[in-house]
């Protein structure tokens, strides 16, 4: 692809970096951001610097948040007692849209997966154990997508807890297998989480 412009082709390029976006998608999104009042574009990359400058990540569940504790551990109202193991932050809003879950989350930042590289260690597993350990916790959801890397988290999560009076659950299988948690629609992912089953009931049916 030829361009007139050095600085035309820099952004392009920066803009392809980005996931699902390929030189065509980047030149369209650039050449509209040309387009559109130096206000807007100000706006935005004043926006996407304070983002990268000043987001924190919850102490409490490492939720991205503006604070040190974000808003949903902070809600009195949440039932403290119910923590459901999530992906990422895309996972803890799919289900806060359901409307169906009162309880608190806590984001791994991934899952176990060899083949790339990714470890317990690399993930937020530890701080998990160690507040399974000081006793509030009564249960845990696990609601990683059906992988097999989702399903090797969960197990590996699971054994960490044993000797632990905690009830371990995970959401029921109306998310078919290999889908991901964001791309489900809200009315399934509330079922599969009001109808979720024990984790030990999921292993003797895999």
């Amino acid at each position: 692809m030829e361009f007139s412009s050095k600085l035309l082709e820099n952004a392009i390029y920066e803009v392809s970096q980005l996931p699902g976006i390929g030189k065509r998608t980047a030149l369209r999104l650039v050449l509209h951001l040309l387009k559109r009042p130096y206000e807007q574009t100000a706006d935005l990359s004043k926006a996407l610097l304070r983002l990268k400058e000043e987001v924190k990540f919850c102490k409490n569940c490492h939720n991205i948040s503006d604070t040190d504790i974000c808003e949903i551990c902070a809600n009195p109202k949440r039932d403290r007692t119910l923590v459901c193991v999530v992906e990422d932050i895309r996972d803890v809003m799919a289900i806060e849209h359901t409307g169906q879950y009162k309880g608190l989350y806590h984001v791994l930042g991934g899952k176990i997966s060899p083949m790339e590289g990714i470890g317990p260690q690399d993930l937020t597993i530890a701080s998990l154990i160690s507040k399974a350990k000081q006793g509030e916790i009564k249960e845990l959801i696990f609601a990683l997508s059906s992988t097999m890397e989702g399903d090797t988290t969960n197990f590996y999560i699971y054994k960490q807890l044993e000797g632990l009076e905690i009830e371990t659950s995970t959401i029921a299988r109306g998310i078919s297998v290999g889908d991901e948690l964001e791309f489900a629609d809200e009315v399934t992912l509330g079922r599969s989480i009001v109808n979720r089953i024990p984790f030990e009931g999921s292993l003797k049916a895999n």
